[in-house]
């Protein structure tokens, strides 16, 4: 860091910025500046041999103002962000949403270029501040009946969604993003990362399931389009291109993403439409605002959940997740661990070093031994998880992820 932000309060939430090229492969030494929404210069950064910055702390509103309904000011800071290196195109971003006592993450791909070209990306405001469409009511449960649609056989978290950043009937750019890259950007488009964990948990259920919904029915392309989902809050819900995800949301998603909601004798995931609560009144929906209310007096996630959609709503998880070698044993594989799925988290890490060299190589042997626990630690630091030295559910399918990255880039 050549330059740290100066304290101006003690309210400070704090921002890292990842930069890879478009093949996801890590920018070393590429230069990071950071602008108050008054054009200042904030902070200089690098960086390192992972793409990643140090995490900076910047001046956000008190926490409080995203706890309350009824507040009118905007929770969180505004920053735009320069990022450029040798033989990529600059990017610019307009609007990095920080909130206090929060970890952001904002994440951009270079491309390659030999101009001095700019690749400006403006993020909107949040959907809790800023007025967009309300959601046309649908059935929860879809009548699959017609002949020639497509229905999957069985609910599959799929590896991308196609995301067509619009309405419906628009000419809009279509985006494939992975699945939980899409969950972390809706939720932190449509909820405060500052919330109860609770209330986190009960507003990524809701998303995912309605995302879910819209894969198994095949929503979309039984109407003719290329594309799973909208961006468009009339009809699904907020994604916004390029914006910042927060770390208490991305963590959550990670250790949740193959769950949905259910009903009784109900094969699809549940369509679980939801309003902020605030602006807009939606019985039998989720409300937003309602549902932090109900975690800070001490609901948990299903109590949220059934309060709003009924006693008979419950968790299920999904029979297959895509673009996954294999799936997580069922148990924590730790120091001490032996056997075939050790061998194979261990060759996918040796094959993620070598593109992310700040993880220690090691050999497959089959037994979880210091290194591995170094290697694993490793990984997850460099991924902003959390540090435990164990291959948990979130850990196993987070190394999986990079792993079938870093081969797909070998084999083009």
């Amino acid at each position: 860091m050549l330059m740290k932000a100066t304290q101006i309060s003690d309210e400070q939430g704090s921002l890292k910025v990842n930069v890879t090229d478009e093949r996801n492969i890590p920018i070393t030494q590429a230069g990071v500046t950071i602008f108050d929404q008054n054009g200042n210069e904030i902070a200089n950064l690098l960086t390192d041999m992972s793409g990643q910055t140090d995490e900076l702390e910047l001046e956000a509103p008190d926490a409080n103002i995203s706890l309350n309904e009824d507040s009118t000011e905007k929770p969180y800071a505004k920053y735009d962000i320069e990022i450029s290196a040798p033989g990529y195109e600059t990017a610019r971003i307009n609007g990095s949403e920080i909130l206090s006592t929060t970890l952001s993450f904002q994440i951009i791909k270079l491309r390659s270029a030999n101009t001095t070209s700019v690749e400006e990306i403006n993020i909107e405001e949040h959907n809790l501040y800023q007025d967009y469409p309300e959601k046309i009511r649908e059935d929860e449960i879809k009548q699959i009946n017609e002949p020639g649609e497509i229905v999957l056989s069985r609910v599959v978290v799929p590896e991308y969604v196609v995301v067509h950043d619009g309405s419906p009937d628009s000419n809009a750019k279509d985006y494939y993003v992975t699945y939980k890259d899409y969950i972390k950007n809706v939720a932190s488009s449509e909820i405060y990362a500052t919330w109860p964990r609770a209330a986190i948990e009960a507003n990524v259920l809701v998303i995912m399931s309605f995302t879910l919904n819209r894969v198994y029915t095949e929503w979309y392309r039984n109407r003719g389009k290329n594309y799973t989902i909208t961006s468009s809050t009339a009809y699904d819900q907020k994604w916004i291109y390029g914006r910042n995800i927060y770390k208490t949301i991305s963590d959550i998603v990670d250790s949740i993403f193959n769950q949905y909601l259910s009903r009784p004798d109900v094969r699809q995931p549940i369509l679980t439409q939801y309003c902020d609560g605030r602006r807009v009144s939606c019985p039998n929906w989720l409300s937003q605002w309602g549902s932090c209310d109900l975690a800070q007096r001490g609901y948990s996630t299903i109590e949220i959940l059934r309060y709003y959609y009924g006693n008979s709503i419950y968790i299920n998880k999904a029979e297959q997740i895509s673009g996954i070698p294999s799936s997580w044993p069922g148990y924590n594989l730790t120091v001490g661990s032996t056997g075939q799925k050790v061998e194979q988290i261990q060759q996918q890490l040796a094959t993620i070093s070598r593109v992310y060299s700040a993880i220690p190589r090691i050999s497959a042997d089959g037994i979880y031994g210091e290194r591995t626990r170094q290697a694993v630690s490793r990984f997850q630091e460099v991924f902003s998880m959390p540090v435990t030295g164990i291959v948990d559910f979130a850990t196993w399918y987070q190394i999986s992820q990079i792993y079938v990255g870093i081969t797909r880039i070998a084999e083009n």
